[in-house]
C-alpha cells in the first residue's frame, strides 16, 4: 500500500504542475498560445501591408514576394493566405492575392499606427532618424484603433509621418503625396522634397545619412545614367539613380519665395570668430530641436565659437552669456551667417 505522505506529496507536485502548465493566462500553455496567436496575428498585418503597397506601386504581390517580406517560407504564406480568404482579407485571382475592402481598411489601419509611431519616435523621443522605421514595424501591432486616436490627438493629429507619407485617416481615407521621382525632374528646375522613401534599409540609411529630408529645395545640376547630382541644404550632394529615385519631389510653385542661401554650418565656424543664427535645419525634430531653442539657438542670436576639445567634439559656444556644448552632428543642424569684423 503506498505511503499516504508521499501519495500526497505526489499529487501536490502534479496539481503544482498542473497550475505551472494550463494557469489562465499565466500559464506555460496559455502563454506559448497566445505567442503563437500573436505571432499569426502580426504575419498576416504584415502580409496585408505588402499587399497593399504592391497594389498602390502598381506590383503585382505573388506568394513569393510575401515570403521574401516576412521571411517565411512559402508554405506558411500559403497557409496565412488560407486564412485571409477565410476571414475575408484577400481573394485569389489565380496566384496572385487581392485585397477585399475589409483587407484594405485592416491595412490601412496598420499603416495608420506604423506613422503615427515614427511621428511619435521623432517629435517626442531621442531615438535617431535611422531607428524610427524599425521600431515603428514592431511597435505598430500593439496599438488598438482607440489607441492610434488618442495617440494622433497627442500628437495634434498630424496628417503626414517624418519621411513625407500621408497618414491614413481614422476612417481609412489616405491622400498620396502626388510627388514624383527626383529622377525625372530636369536640371535647374526648383523642385521641394515631399516624400523619402524609408524601405529598403539600406537605401534608406544612405539617404539619411546625406541629411535629406521633406521640405527641402533642391536644384539638379547634372543628370546622368551613373549619378545624379544636385544642391540641397547649402550642399552639394551625389547620388546613384537608384538612389535618387526614392526621393519624391514636387515643383516649387512660381508664387513661393524661395528660401536663402542656408549659409553655413555652425560646425565650420573657426574658434574666435562670430556669427548670427540663421535656422535650424527641419531635419532637427522633437526633444533635440526644443533643447536648442531652450540654449537660445533662434534666429537672429549672436553665437561665437569658443573652444574645442582636445578630440576635436565637443565645441563650446558662447551665446547670451552662456556656455553650451555641441557636438558636430548638432552643429551641422544649425545654419549661420558669419559676422564679419570690421577693417582696422
Amino acid at each position: 500500500m503506498p505511503d499516504p505522505l508521499i501519495a500526497l506529496v505526489v499529487a501536490g507536485m502534479l496539481a503544482a504542475l498542473a497550475l505551472l502548465l494550463f494557469y489562465p493566462s499565466r500559464g506555460i500553455v496559455p502563454r506559448w498560445q497566445q505567442t503563437q496567436l500573436m505571432s499569426e496575428r502580426v504575419l498576416t498585418e504584415d502580409a496585408l501591408k505588402h499587399i497593399y503597397r504592391c497594389e498602390t506601386h502598381g506590383h503585382q504581390p505573388t506568394v513569393q514576394s510575401i515570403a521574401g517580406a516576412l521571411n517565411i517560407s512559402t508554405n506558411e504564406v500559403a497557409n496565412i493566405l488560407d486564412k485571409m480568404q477565410t476571414n475575408e482579407l484577400v481573394r485569389m485571382e489565380g496566384d496572385e492575392p487581392k485585397l477585399t475592402s475589409t483587407g484594405r481598411n485592416y491595412a490601412l489601419r496598420i499603416i495608420r499606427s506604423h506613422r503615427l509611431w515614427e511621428r511619435y519616435l521623432a517629435e517626442e523621443t531621442g531615438y535617431s532618424e535611422s531607428e524610427w522605421h524599425d521600431r515603428a514595424d514592431r511597435f505598430e501591432h500593439s496599438l488598438s484603433p482607440e489607441q492610434a486616436n488618442a495617440l494622433s490627438a497627442q500628437l495634434g493629429n498630424p496628417t503626414h509621418d517624418p519621411h513625407g507619407d500621408p497618414i491614413p485617416t481614422a476612417n481609412g481615407e489616405l491622400r498620396p503625396h502626388g510627388g514624383k521621382p527626383l529622377t525625372t525632374v530636369s536640371p535647374g528646375e526648383p523642385v521641394r522634397i515631399v516624400h523619402i522613401e524609408d524601405e529598403p534599409e539600406t537605401i534608406y540609411a544612405q539617404l539619411v545619412a546625406e541629411g535629406l529630408h521633406p521640405g527641402m529645395v533642391v536644384r539638379i545640376t547634372e543628370m546622368a545614367s551613373q549619378r545624379v547630382r544636385f544642391w540641397a541644404g547649402g550642399d552639394e550632394h551625389l547620388l546613384a539613380p537608384i538612389v535618387a529615385a526614392n526621393i519624391s519631389v514636387l515643383p516649387v510653385p512660381k508664387t513661393d519665395d524661395l528660401p536663402e542661401p542656408v549659409g553655413e554650418k555652425l560646425s565650420t565656424l573657426e574658434l574666435g570668430k562670430k556669427a548670427y543664427v540663421m535656422s535650424i535645419s527641419p531635419a532637427s525634430y522633437g526633444p533635440e530641436r526644443r533643447r536648442l531653442m531652450d540654449l537660445g539657438i533662434i534666429p537672429g542670436t549672436v553665437i561665437e565659437a569658443d573652444f574645442r576639445s582636445p578630440s576635436g567634439d565637443p565645441t563650446a559656444y558662447r551665446i547670451r552669456g552662456a556656455t553650451i556644448a555641441l557636438r558636430q552632428n548638432q552643429a551641422d543642424l544649425i545654419n549661420i551667417t558669419p559676422i564679419q569684423e570690421a577693417a582696422s
